[in-house]
């Protein structure tokens, strides 16, 4: 996916209760063929939850045969992508050699560092007979001195993730620590990142030991101190509170959060940086081509101007 400055998502019209610092509502974008993205970060009034940086949910959008994804090489320094599917499948090419097909429950973390191009596609067998796709892209900025470290992937399929299951309610570790369970993921820097599904009624605690804390609300309606949130909602909390999260009715939401940074960052495009300077230098080594290539790829996306 990729970021170019746009109208803030808009923040949410009922009343914040006291727990809660921030309530956005993601502003839908179509990027054609009827493929919509609601963005909920960078927002004008809050840059990063923890050290998530960009938040975009993705779909659903049915796929006829014949079509699909086609995301062409882009290049990222500075961060992270986490790409979390829950219908579909996507293909990942990158130009460190790795090739995934990224499927529903996995955990797919890309860690650019000093810099990688990758390409998302959809696979060759589901374009041919078509597909549903639902999923959210997340990048996480990287710490000053991690900022440019060797870029990296990692996958872990579903079935590798821990699960935790509780009253009315089940949580799959994406990444860090929730729940008492940990994720098997290698990060440098600590974050959470957590897929909680819950029936009507549930309650569902809220970690307070995270510094900084959100609530994704994908579909499905929450409520907290007594105010009803409806998805897709980004639910941002003040820190230290102890919270418990209700369902009126049945809901799928991604925890999420961790350290907060040492400062801001500079975010054009695909690219995140504590330096212009660095950000200015990543544009020229795309435009002059001095990003390795993607295998089995013979396009890209050019600089914007």
């Amino acid at each position: 996916m990729s970021w170019l400055p746009s109208n803030d998502p808009v923040l949410g019209d009922p009343k914040t209760c006291d727990a809660l610092d921030l309530v956005i509502v993601p502003r839908t974008r179509d990027l054609g063929d009827g493929f919509a993205v609601r963005r909920a970060l960078p927002h004008g009034r809050r840059q990063m939850v923890g050290p998530f940086i960009f938040f975009d949910h993705f779909g659903p959008v049915q796929f006829m045969a014949g079509k699909g994804m086609d995301v062409r090489p882009h290049p990222h320094i500075g961060l992270a992508t986490v790409t979390y599917l829950f219908d579909g499948s996507i293909m990942h090419r990158d130009s460190e050699g790795n090739i995934q097909e990224i499927q529903p429950g996995a955990m797919n973390l890309m860690t650019a560092g000093r810099g990688i191009a990758h390409s998302e596609r959809t696979p060759d067998v589901q374009r041919r007979d078509g597909q549903k796709m639902l999923g959210l892209q997340s990048w996480i900025a990287l710490p000053k001195g991690s900022e440019e470290i060797a870029p990296s992937f990692q996958h872990y399929a579903a079935e590798s993730l821990p699960t935790v299951t509780a009253s009315g309610f089940t949580a799959r570790i994406i990444a860090g620590s929730s729940f008492g369970a940990a994720s098997p993921v290698s990060m440098v820097s600590p974050w959470f990142y957590t897929e909680v599904t819950a029936q009507a009624g549930a309650q569902v605690p809220l970690d307070p030991d995270h510094e900084e804390r959100a609530i994704y609300v994908v579909d499905g309606e929450v409520e907290i101190a007594n105010e009803r949130y409806e998805g897709p909602r980004l639910l941002i909390f003040r820190p230290g509170d102890r919270i418990t999260v209700k369902t009126t009715r049945p809901t799928r939401m991604m925890f999420l959060g961790g350290d907060a940074l040492e400062g801001p960052r500079h975010i054009w495009w695909n690219f995140v940086s504590s330096s212009k300077e660095r950000i200015e230098q990543a544009k020229q080594d795309w435009k002059t081509g001095r990003f390795a290539a993607v295998p089995q790829e013979h396009e890209f996306i050019p600089l914007p101007e």
